[in-house]
């Protein structure tokens, strides 16, 4: 029986958790974990140490952000997508990921073939591929998404597997465009001599500090709008879904909110990606405590089946992005940051181009990762999709 079990105690802990996430990450030795996963594996601690409800007997509040909460999130992240922005990335950063993201969806069809799908997974062989699609397409919205599309949200140690093993993956990758470019330049020189040496425009600057600031200023009025928009797409989604059952809610909604992001009005809207966070956070606090520890720990066979399914992804994403690319005589660096804002997202591909000094492609790298968000979604239910043609299983 759980220490806490009114629902506003056990609220009180989710936020607790949260907090203490966020000031674990910040820690120089925590800080490739990452808030997310680290409110995962805390949750998970205080779940099963018995402070609050674990998957064995879940409470109304966990079914009530699950089924609010965590897809609104999704909503107020793609309502910062502006779609006409894409455009200055330059066709040579957004073919590269329009590249990238192929190798992806190829390489994560291999990943679940080389594993033999239903074998390695499970069940939900299909929807970890379809996760493991929109992440490294379109960043961890999309695989937040897909997640709560199949259900994987209430299968706790499956979910914080995959979340594990994308952030490991997501910190070796860095790595490997990091080195990737200077080893290939050395050999095969691509990069202009006047690229390294370029110059962020004054113009861009705010744009690139909007784009990556979580920090926002905003008022009760702002927020009261976000809140309605928010109830708005969540009612519009479940509506479509009942008329037409076999469009997926999440799809509608991605839809929707894609939509209303090219309206000047919405994008002056301010506190959306502070809400998209704190939604997300606890979402995940709730995954955390659907996790069994044990189980996860000592679950071989999942992770083997997971390092032998992402090798294989990155393997052909990374064959594909360079491969095709070196034909095309592409310059190196945009090829590892368009490939590094599919496996990343803007963030981390921002944080690329800033280690490879290219301040020309600051802008780019962010907005390809706000593309990966919009696409991810689609491409993942997708490849879902035809893993279960695949393998001749229905869902």
């Amino acid at each position: 029986m759980p220490l806490f079990q009114d629902p506003l105690a056990i609220l009180v802990v989710l936020m607790l958790n949260i907090v203490i996430s966020e000031q674990l990450a910040r820690l120089p030795y925590l800080r490739h974990m990452g808030t997310a996963l680290i409110v995962i594996l805390f949750t998970a601690l205080t779940s099963n140490i018995g402070l609050i409800p674990a998957s064995t007997d879940v409470p109304p509040l966990y079914d009530g952000i699950f089924t609010y909460l965590a897809p609104v999130s999704i909503f107020y992240l793609l309502l910062t997508v502006n779609l006409k922005d894409i455009q200055k990335a330059g066709k040579p950063m957004i073919g590269s990921f329009l590249l990238g993201a192929l190798g992806t969806m190829l390489g994560v069809t291999a990943g679940i073939v080389a594993i033999n799908g239903p074998e390695g997974f499970g069940k939900f062989y299909y929807a970890l591929g379809g996760m493991f699609t929109g992440t490294y397409i379109g960043g961890s919205s999309n695989f937040n998404a897909i997640a709560l599309h199949y259900g994987i949200n209430k299968e706790g140690h499956l979910y914080a597997s995959a979340t594990a093993i994308d952030n490991i993956l997501t910190a070796l990758w860095m790595i490997s465009t990091l080195l990737l470019p200077q080893l290939l330049n050395r050999y095969f020189p691509r990069r202009s001599p006047s690229s390294s040496s370029a110059q962020v425009l004054p113009s861009l600057e705010t744009e690139i500090s909007s784009a990556t600031n979580d920090t926002e200023t905003f008022t009760p009025q702002d927020l009261a709008i976000l809140i309605g928009l928010g109830a708005f797409g969540l009612l519009v989604s479940s509506q479509v879904s009942l008329w037409f059952p076999k469009i997926p809610s999440i799809l509608v909604l991605t839809t929707l909110a894609l939509g209303l992001a090219q309206w000047p009005v919405i994008q002056r809207l301010r506190g959306m990606k502070v809400l998209a966070m704190f939604c997300i956070y606890l979402f995940l606090a709730v995954i955390g405590a659907f996790c069994d520890i044990e189980a996860l720990f000592k679950d071989g066979t999942l992770a083997l089946s997971m390092v032998i399914f992402v090798s294989v992804l990155i393997t052909v994403h990374a064959s594909i992005i360079f491969g095709i690319g070196a034909l095309l005589k592409q310059d190196w660096d945009i090829l590892a940051i368009a490939s590094q804002a599919n496996v990343g997202g803007s963030a981390s591909a921002l944080a690329l181009s800033k280690s490879l000094n290219r301040p020309d492609l600051y802008l780019p790298a962010i907005l390809v990762g706000a593309l990966g968000n919009a696409l991810g979604t689609y491409c993942g239910l997708a490849v879902a999709q035809f893993l279960t043609t695949l393998f001749g299983t229905e869902f």
